[in-house]
């Protein structure tokens, strides 16, 4: 059963592979009249600028994730928690980028963003992922946090550990699987996000998500399969990583 569901989850990857080598493939023909490595060649072309977007989106999504779960840390742990008097207030606030529409809340990002002199920029372009980022971060978070044993930390400090080795010698360990999960999740909404990197970044913040587009509108089908190709390889490495610890998160 796993080995059907992996296979049906790899065809359309596979069904890509085979576009980016096709020169002719027509309806109804099961495979292309005619192969060809001419898209392969051009991705690698260092005029095409793939491996500096590949570089970008790694570092962007990268940053973005590794911010987003630093930020979202302690704002979950104090919502799985405490209760206190507007909780559901700060909830909404942390949610809010996923309630509200798209479209208006990366123009309202773009205002600003413009007034800060931050587009244009890379650190820009990671600070706006941070927006559809943290919320995700802080829902994944709050779960982890609640099955979190508190006594661990205090055991720690009564054995003489400080705050800060209590942290990073208990809790954090404790906390790894959903760190990990959190840090994925966190990757690969970063690594999607092509509307705030366009806006924000402009012209001189080039990611495979922009790249993919602009070859989608250009009409050749092997090349962008090929780039659709290249765009899947790191989050499915990700995944692969962390793929131990999302089974054990969600037992």
């Amino acid at each position: 059963m796993k080995v059907a569901l992996g296979a049906a989850g790899l065809s359309p990857l596979a069904a890509l592979l085979v576009w980016s080598f096709a020169r002719r493939w027509y309806y109804p023909d099961v495979l292309p009249g005619e192969w060809a490595t001419s898209a392969w060649a051009r991705l690698l072309d260092p005029a095409t600028r793939v491996a500096a977007a590949a570089a970008s989106s790694v570092l962007v999504a990268g940053g973005a994730a590794l911010l987003g779960v630093l930020i979202a840390l302690p704002a979950a742990r104090v919502l799985a928690k405490s209760t206190f008097r507007g909780r559901t207030i700060l909830l909404g606030v942390l949610l809010a980028p996923l309630l509200l529409p798209s479209f208006a809340g990366v123009f309202g990002v773009h205002v600003v963003f413009v007034r800060l002199g931050l587009t244009d920029t890379l650190v820009g372009v990671i600070a706006a992922h941070l927006v559809p980022v943290v919320p995700y971060a802080v829902v994944l978070l709050t779960g982890t946090w609640r099955e979190y044993d508190e006594r661990l930390e205090e055991g720690a400090r009564m054995l003489g550990a400080t705050r800060w080795h209590a942290l990073v010698l208990v809790t954090l360990p404790a906390l790894r699987p959903g760190l990990l999960v959190a840090l994925l999740f966190a990757f690969l909404v970063s690594w999607s996000e092509y509307l705030l990197t366009l806006l924000i970044g402009g012209a001189s913040v080039l990611t495979l998500p922009v790249v993919l587009l602009a070859s989608a509108s250009g009409g050749d089908t092997a090349l962008t399969a090929a780039l659709a190709v290249v765009y899947t390889v790191p989050p499915l490495a990700a995944y692969a990583l962390t793929a131990k610890n999302v089974r054990s998160w969600r037992a």
